[in-house]
């Protein structure tokens, strides 16, 4: 079994979306075309959409990287292959389908390493093991979880934090709470305010953020406590002025009631909260009768746990200008809360809110 040295990991790299390219289901792969410190990307498999033009797809993309129908396609019209294959999406299960299998052979076959970020293992499926051994090719397992004595118990040691921590929170998971995190942290230190980013999910790991771990490969016992050591060690390493902290689905999604963690055992100075206004189910239970509550529900909660709300921020997804402005309105009057698009507006006022926060907190 391949122990992985996560610093080794990144170079060059194309990225698998399996005809999901266009969904919420490939939300790594559209993160990792806005920015990625680890991967170069250098094209995108997609059977479907092979041809068309990234921008379609994703916005505030870095470059309009080329849809290839496969590895071959791809490596026929680049100078050189790329070092990695990347699946960039997540799948039902976070189980890798049978209809996957074949493209994943491929990049195999002509020695990509694989990074995989399911749910499910691929070095320990047999025949993709033994085509990965054939063609000197490493499947990079990137989920799974820390061996036991590399886990930590909360103690304590998040009161030496001595930095504001804010968490981009959502009323949601997929709401896009890593790129507003990105986003803000990046805006923060172009502003001279020294900021860090603290990953929770693989995607922010394959984006070359320095500190994190991944939630939801991490043992339920132990999440408080690795909340608490990426935080604490983000500050003993950079000593930073802000922490941003990328949170984890919601604080009322019965799949994923997580967010209360990132409040209490991160020690949370503040929370922007991410909402996507058209969503009315929770994604992925859509069968099922549990709504999303308004975010005011969230907010309330929220400061009976002793935490501020600065803002809310929108994921506008399927929504135009109108629906945009329409619900923004609504949700400020509502929330008595000023209200921003991440990937449409700008956000020098949001960090604004941050600097008066941190301010506020030195002052004290």
């Amino acid at each position: 079994m391949t122990v992985i040295d996560k610093n080794e990991i990144g170079g060059t790299a194309c990225i698998i979306t399996g005809g999901l390219l266009d969904t919420i289901h490939a939300k790594t792969t559209h993160g990792l075309l806005r920015e990625s410190k680890r991967f170069d990307i250098t094209g995108i498999i997609d059977h479907q959409f092979a041809g068309q033009s990234l921008n379609q797809f994703v916005t505030e993309a870095s470059a309009d990287i080329g849809i290839y129908a496969t590895v071959a396609s791809l490596m026929e019209q680049q100078p050189s292959k790329p070092r990695y294959a990347i699946i960039g999406m997540a799948t039902k299960g976070g189980v890798l389908p049978e209809s996957l299998y074949p493209v994943i052979k491929e990049a195999l076959s002509h020695g990509l390493h694989i990074v995989n970020g399911l749910h499910q293992p691929l070095a320990e499926i047999e025949e993709l093991q033994a085509l990965a051994v054939k063609n000197h090719a490493i499947i990079y397992d990137i989920r799974k979880p820390k061996s036991f004595d590399q886990l930590h118990f909360w103690n304590g040691q998040i009161q030496e934090v001595d930095c504001l921590k804010i968490g981009i929170l959502g009323t949601d998971c997929s709401t896009g709470k890593r790129t507003t995190s990105r986003l803000l942290t990046n805006l923060l230190n172009e502003q001279g305010i020294k900021t860090e980013m603290i990953y929770t999910g693989q995607t922010g790991w394959m984006q070359g953020t320095k500190h994190g771990f991944i939630f939801d490969a991490t043992p339920n016992d132990f999440i408080p406590g690795e909340i608490e050591y990426a935080i604490t060690q983000c500050w003993k390493a950079e000593k930073p002025e802000v922490i941003i902290v990328e949170g984890q689905a919601s604080l009322l999604n019965p799949g994923g009631p997580c967010g209360s963690e990132f409040i209490i055992s991160g020690k949370l100075d503040a929370v922007i909260l991410q909402h996507h206004p058209i969503r009315e189910k929770y994604n992925n239970l859509e069968r099922l009768p549990d709504k999303i509550p308004s975010p005011e529900v969230d907010i309330q909660i929220m400061k009976l746990m002793g935490t501020e709300v600065l803002a809310i921020t929108m994921n506008t997804k399927n929504m135009d200008e109108e629906q945009i402005a329409a619900h923004g309105k609504k949700l400020n009057q509502h929330t008595n809360l000023p209200v921003f698009n991440p990937l449409s507006s700008d956000l020098k006022d949001l960090a604004q809110l941050v600097s008066k926060k941190l301010k506020r907190q030195v002052s004290v």
